[in-house]
């Protein structure tokens, strides 16, 4: 696998960002100097933050996501180099081993029920349009109040969790480019972005969610396997809540 080129340090002696063609506020960078996981605000992300800072993705590679919860981020405990490639796992296999762990046992279903991954739907909105919505919306209320506009060196928004080491779903899984090779399974399919990430929690924005209760189904199985807590109720009244639905958010307890 090539390595992906970490334009991060050249903010060193550019704080603001202009030799990547960017306008960053007060912000300083996390991890190792020469190889720096993220570069994060100073201060808390405003509605309209996200926006300013997506451009990014297309002049130096750095993905928007906001950062924040009641820890400090230094005690996060990332550990990026601990993770492997997401591109090295399939994401239907991936579902498919922690139904067969899980399903039985939470829900009633055999592993031999897993009904595989859902058809992506007909259309769908623009996904940097419908992140930047649910970010704005996100820094105003929930738990990513006062979090803080980071960017991270990313091939695509589906691997941030992998490329910052996060540490939040520890409880399901070891190595968390596992659950991202997931998410770009989702990216492809409904056009989510990873909007934002507490200690524990992932939000994502969903661009084309399912149109009908039966895809939706489908859907809410891939849901229980990639974060069985995520299903409060039954899996038909989860299915239910994704249905136009443009955004999941997942905790695991």
């Amino acid at each position: 696998m090539a390595m992906l080129a970490n334009p991060l340090p050249r903010l060193t002696d550019d704080p603001a960002g202009a030799a990547l063609g960017l306008v960053l506020p007060s912000g300083g960078l996390v991890g190792p100097a020469d190889e720096p996981w993220c570069w994060c605000a100073d201060e808390p992300a405003g509605p309209r933050d996200w926006a300013r800072l997506a451009p990014a993705r297309r002049t130096a590679g750095l993905h928007p996501v906001l950062l924040g919860g009641v820890r400090d981020l230094g005690q996060w405990d990332l550990a990026p180099g601990e993770v492997s490639y997401p591109g090295d796992h399939d994401a239907e296999d991936v579902l498919a081993e922690f139904w067969e762990a899980y399903a039985e046992v939470e829900l009633g279903y055999g592993g031999e029920e897993w009904p595989g991954l859902a058809e992506a739907p007909d259309s769908g909105a623009d996904p940097d349009r419908v992140a930047a919505e649910v970010a704005g919306a996100a820094t105003g209320a929930g738990p990513l109040r006062g979090a803080r506009m980071a960017l991270v060196p990313a091939r695509r928004s589906a691997d941030i969790p992998a490329a910052l080491g996060w540490r939040g779903a520890l409880s399901h899984e070891n190595d968390v480019a596992r659950l991202c090779a997931v998410l770009r399974s989702w990216e492809d399919r409904f056009g989510i972005r990873v909007v934002g990430l507490t200690y524990d929690q992932l939000l994502v924005s969903v661009a084309a969610p399912p149109e009908d209760r039966e895809e939706a189904l489908v859907l809410a199985a891939e849901h229980f396997a990639f974060c069985p807590d995520a299903i409060a109720t039954t899996l038909q009244e989860h299915a239910e809540s994704l249905v136009g639905a443009r955004s999941w958010t997942f905790r695991w307890d």
